[in-house]
């Protein structure tokens, strides 16, 4: 990705100069943002926006790290519980700064935590897919497959921007030591061609002990595995001794939204993606 570093003794953020494209127009976006108080980082942000300015692009997202498949969002409401593994951290100087310089809200998500003492009865049983656990090998298989169906499940969605396999195995690869097979499911149909993926993991921000799995991402091309991927999660971490199952980073108008109503999770925590229009 190619950006530049806006940096004083007190803050600091990047720019990433191809960031995904919002309403058809080519856009710049604010990225590793670290403010240590309001007078640092407005200095910093309006150096970056006459920058922007200064390279002809009228649009500028924010916070995210180039694109969507990295970290973006601030954190806008809170309960005050502890941070969960892999959730972008709480900036409340910063999302000041950036709502000061007149960035708005352009997205917004939610996590929601779910208790597995009373989990939902299990969907009819499909002949048009089939729900199977991860058999623990070969992780660099695995995360090529969940890699091609995220691509083709995610590419309509807002701010998506295609990312390389070397790239997006450059990401998960480091985090396979703290994976477990028993949380991983695919969907196959019947003559074995993936139609769709969970991928879960322990919540380790709790310590080796967590009592709490976060369901970090899953996604379908065939209806109703969804919701069977769902069900195998729940029941193996209820088995495995886990109390509570984290919903996380949900886009509000997204389908796992209503899942997660359905299923009892409770929002604990919101987000927001926040974007600039420097004209028209």
């Amino acid at each position: 990705m190619t950006k530049d570093l806006v940096k004083t003794d007190g803050a600091k953020l990047s720019i990433f100069w191809d960031g995904p494209k919002w309403g058809g127009r080519a856009t710049a976006s604010f990225g590793e943002v670290a403010f240590k108080s309001l007078e640092a980082g407005t200095e910093v942000l309006t150096r970056a926006i006459e920058m922007v300015k200064n390279a002809g692009l009228t649009h500028v997202v924010g916070p995210m790290d180039g694109d969507t498949w990295h970290s973006y969002r601030f954190v806008s409401e809170s309960d005050g519980s502890p941070a969960f593994l892999m959730e972008p951290k709480d900036a409340p100087v910063a999302r000041e700064v950036f709502q000061a310089a007149g960035f708005e809200p352009i997205g917004r998500y939610f996590s929601a935590r779910q208790s597995l003492c009373d989990i939902g009865t299990a969907p009819p049983e499909s002949g048009a897919f089939r729900i199977e656990t991860w058999d623990g090998n070969d992780p660099e298989a695995l995360f090529m497959q969940v890699f091609e169906l995220s691509v083709q499940a995610f590419e309509n969605n807002a701010f998506y921007k295609p990312i390389s396999p070397e790239d997006f195995l450059a990401m998960y690869m480091p985090i396979v030591p703290m994976l477990k097979k028993d949380l991983i499911f695919f969907a196959r149909r019947p003559e074995g061609e993936l139609a769709g993926f969970l991928f879960a993991i322990p919540d380790y921000a709790q310590g080796p002990e967590s009592d709490t799995v976060i369901l970090k991402t899953y996604a379908s091309l065939l209806r109703g595995a969804g919701r069977g991927l769902v069900q195998a999660c729940q029941t193996s971490a209820k088995t495995l001794g886990y109390k509570n199952l984290i919903h996380a980073l949900i886009h509000d108008s997204n389908q796992s939204a209503e899942r997660s109503e359905k299923e009892g999770g409770q929002i604990f925590r919101r987000y927001e993606l926040l974007g600039l229009r420097l004209s028209d």
